[in-house]
């Protein structure tokens, strides 16, 4: 026991495993010494408040995820996960699917960073590169002021350093500040020894999972229900399996937060899942016989990659509803095939178009973050071709051709195909030479439906966007999006000020968008694989902004467009010449004013019917009964132009008043003259044309930096705000009102926005993400 003590002691020597260390109070060792900490009850906790916000996604250092008990125990690999230039396509190391055993994970170059055979503690914190980041951090702790040194790498895509136990000492001496938790403060004494003692005891796991009884009788009538063996219901299985598997599925009335995944088992309901570790969701199971299961996800929840989706008795009845009550017959069913998997539209012909378009509404914001978060955690291959901010509204599945007619869809499925068929390939000119032509094809087609449409005013032009009727969830009516570089956020409603660019989408678009980037998309994919899915994402962009300015006159369509094409589509637009016949046929009329697409955001406004937006869209007396304190936060959401390029993407800010404390999310919407491609980070900013969005509560993976302010200050944290111009008025500004990494109170901050976050939304609820924080 003195060994372990001295082991565990911390000391200002730079030595991580000095003996002669003794720091730490006996009494603190010898309390408890016979009692075995618990990894569920103490251990959990801190890791996930302290540890699992930088290392709880593909993003992870060294892919060491410490989300649970079993990715510690798989420990760390060197190789990046995310990696826009390689040409050759990496194996997937998915946790609790790609390797199971200590010694297929080894195999796939992860090295242990516990020593979980001994009994003897001395030898357990002597193996465990765990405890010597730990230790390193003690022994090196960071200011407790100012900004962290800019020695230290914070990019996004440092170089990684990732040492095995062997060369610990060697990154000990040429990292001494680099210790865990990296650039963040230090953890506190309770924290750090419940955590080397737990190592020295040898990482003892005492974690179970118990399901509750009616949970696991959904469970059964669930995988009972997905596995009918007639040809209706195999084809209705799939087609749900393929847009379920990256949700994290949540039972109704569930009090705890267990979270199912629907997978492909080579067993069925009542043995152990054993999972089919496929690349893509329509990836040939390589089997004739397998099952729908639900397996519990027994990692730590982030909120980067949680897409809840909600499983109930209704649910089963809708789909039902959709899938069961219409006559339509199924006498064959779609192979693996690439060409046929890849493409919903030929896939899945047999099922009906408005029930399967209906399907995708009722949960429209699940789909939409299907591809911001879904499997990829860091987004930046799909959403650099995205603007900062924009609304998304949805055509009525009664009122478009493409949305109820399966004829017409089966008579276009070869023109929609994806390139997600071709894998990983080298081939990148395909995009040009096959896949632009056949949307090409399609595209015009589709505006022989459009000059087809009877001419309507500007009120029964609204019968044409749904309302959210026939819905389960009327919310999905309408979403809006936030775009912070390779990140997103996506909320229902419209927030923010009037956007430059809107979507109206169809069943078409909405289903190959999900194909596209989630289904489809292989986040270990190879160079080609991955530009081809960035370009494919810009004609499905161009058709939801063009059906959106379908609506809009002749006179100002083109202007609106040209002004969109200027920024961060730029080079697209040249290289892909779309249709341009749409753009001389006028089908809605009866604009009153010379800001067509304003009129036409208002009208939306009235006909969806969503609470107003105070904050970032006051206007004459709309928003007059707006409380004291969001009339300071309606003059920070009108800061517009290049004095908002000092401030990060996302910062929370908390207001404390005498009866609560309340958060608002500070969204920069920034506006670009272009951006490079895929394999550039260099951007060409329009920063004149910045702006600044405000969100009531917690919106955002990735929060950038904390602001916390007495309700008393918030007069001059307005005024300094706008009087910011520049990195030195930023920092001062900083100084006063922020939270710096080094912060002695940054963990207590970070935890209430967590737990505020929790309140606001105990099912949709993740860990938030430190990894992106400045260091101002």
């Amino acid at each position: 026991m003195l060994i372990f003590i001295f082991l565990s002691g911390c000391s200002a020597d730079k030595s991580p495993l000095n003996k002669q260390d003794v720091s730490i109070d006996y009494d603190i060792i010898v309390k408890d010494e016979n009692k075995i900490v618990s990894y569920t009850e103490q251990v959990k906790p801190i890791l996930e408040s302290r540890c699992v916000v930088c290392h709880g996604c593909y993003d992870a250092p060294c892919q060491l995820k410490l989300t649970s008990f079993e990715a510690i125990s798989r420990g760390a690999n060197p190789q990046k996960v995310y990696d826009a230039e390689r040409i050759f396509a990496d194996e997937p190391t998915r946790m609790f699917i790609d390797a199971h055993t200590e010694d297929e994970w080894r195999s796939k170059g992860f090295h242990s960073v516990l020593t979980q055979t001994e009994t003897d503690p001395v030898v357990n914190l002597q193996h465990s590169v765990l405890y010597k980041m730990l230790r390193l951090k003690q022994l090196n702790p960071q200011p407790r002021t100012g900004k962290i040194n800019h020695k230290i790498d914070l990019s996004l895509n440092r170089e990684q350093s990732c040492p095995t136990n062997d060369e610990f000492d060697e990154y000990a001496e040429k990292f001494p500040m680099q210790g865990m938790p990296f650039a963040m403060p230090n953890l506190t004494d309770d924290e750090y020894h419940i955590l080397v003692k737990w190592i020295a005891q040898g990482a003892p796991i005492d974690s179970r999972f118990v399901i509750e009884k009616n949970i696991q009788k959904n469970i059964t009538n669930w995988e009972i229900f997905f596995n009918k063996t007639d040809m209706k219901s195999r084809l209705v299985s799939r087609y749900i399996y393929e847009h379920l598997f990256s949700g994290h599925l949540h039972f109704k009335g569930n009090s705890q937060r267990q979270f199912f995944r629907l997978v492909r088992s080579y067993t069925p309901s009542g043995e152990p899942i054993k999972e089919i570790a496929t690349v893509r969701a329509f990836d040939d199971p390589g089997v004739a016989e397998f099952y729908y299961r639900l397996k519990l996800v027994k990692s730590s929840i982030v909120d980067k990659s949680h897409i809840v989706y909600e499983l109930s008795e209704e649910r089963m009845r809708r789909y039902k509803e959709l899938f069961y009550i219409p006559k339509y017959a199924v006498e064959s069913l779609p192979g693996y095939e690439p060409d046929v998997a890849s493409n919903p539209i030929k896939a899945f012909i047999s099922l009906p178009v408005k029930s399967r378009y209906q399907f995708l509404l009722d949960d429209a914001k699940y789909f939409i973050e299907g591809f911001i978060k879904g499997p990829v955690c860091r987004g930046q291959v799909a959403l650099n071709v995205i603007e900062d901010n924009f609304w998304v509204f949805f055509t009525d599945p009664d009122r478009l051709i493409v949305n109820k007619d399966n004829h017409y869809l089966d008579a276009m499925a070869e023109q929609l195909k994806l390139p997600a068929a071709q894998g990983n390939t080298l081939n990148i000119l395909s995009i040009w030479t096959d896949y632009w032509q056949a949307q090409h094809e399609y595209m015009q087609h589709r505006q022989k439906h459009y000059k087809e449409l009877p001419r309507m005013d500007l009120d029964q032009a609204m019968n044409v966007i749904w309302d959210g009727q026939g819905s389960m969830n009327k919310d999905n009516r309408a979403l809006t999006v936030f775009r912070h570089f390779d990140s997103a956020s996506v909320t229902h409603g419209l927030i923010g000020d009037y956007p430059e660019t809107a979507w109206v989408l169809d069943y078409p678009i909405l289903e190959r968008i999900h194909y596209l980037l989630v289904a489809g998309y292989d986040v270990y994919g190879n160079i080609g694989h991955q530009l081809n899915t960035r370009l494919y994402m810009d004609f499905l962009r161009m058709e939801g902004e063009n059906t959106f300015l379908a609506f809009l006159p002749i006179k100002q369509r083109k202007q609106i467009r040209d002004s969109w094409y200027v920024g961060i589509r730029e080079d697209i637009q040249t290289i892909f010449q779309q249709p341009a016949d749409w753009l001389n046929v006028q089908i809605v009329f009866g604009f009153e004013t010379d800001d067509p697409q304003r009129e036409f955001y208002q009208k939306l406004e009235k006909k969806l019917d969503f609470s107003p937006d105070n904050i970032n869209r006051c206007y004459n007396k709309k928003c007059s009964n707006t409380s004291a304190l969001e009339k300071y936060l309606q003059k920070i959401s009108s800061i517009r132009g290049s004095t908002l390029s000092v401030f990060p993407d996302v910062s929370l800010l908390r207001i404390n008043t005498e009866k609560q404390s309340h958060v608002y999310t500070l969204i920069k919407n920034k506006a670009y003259k272009n951006i490079s491609f895929i394999l550039s980070s260099v951007d060409d900013r329009a920063r004149d044309y910045d702006s600044l969005s405000i969100y009531k509560g917690v919106l955002g993976s990735y929060p950038n930096f904390f602001f916390t302010i007495d309700q008393s200050e918030l007069e001059s944290f307005t005024d300094q705000m706008i009087k910011v111009h520049n990195v030195e008025d930023y920092e001062k500004f900083v100084g006063k009102y922020g939270v710096r990494r080094t912060s002695s109170q940054f963990w207590e901050i970070a935890d209430w926005f967590n737990e505020q976050y929790e309140q606001q939304s105990s099912t949709e609820y993740g860990i938030l993400d430190l990894y992106r924080y400045k260091n101002r």
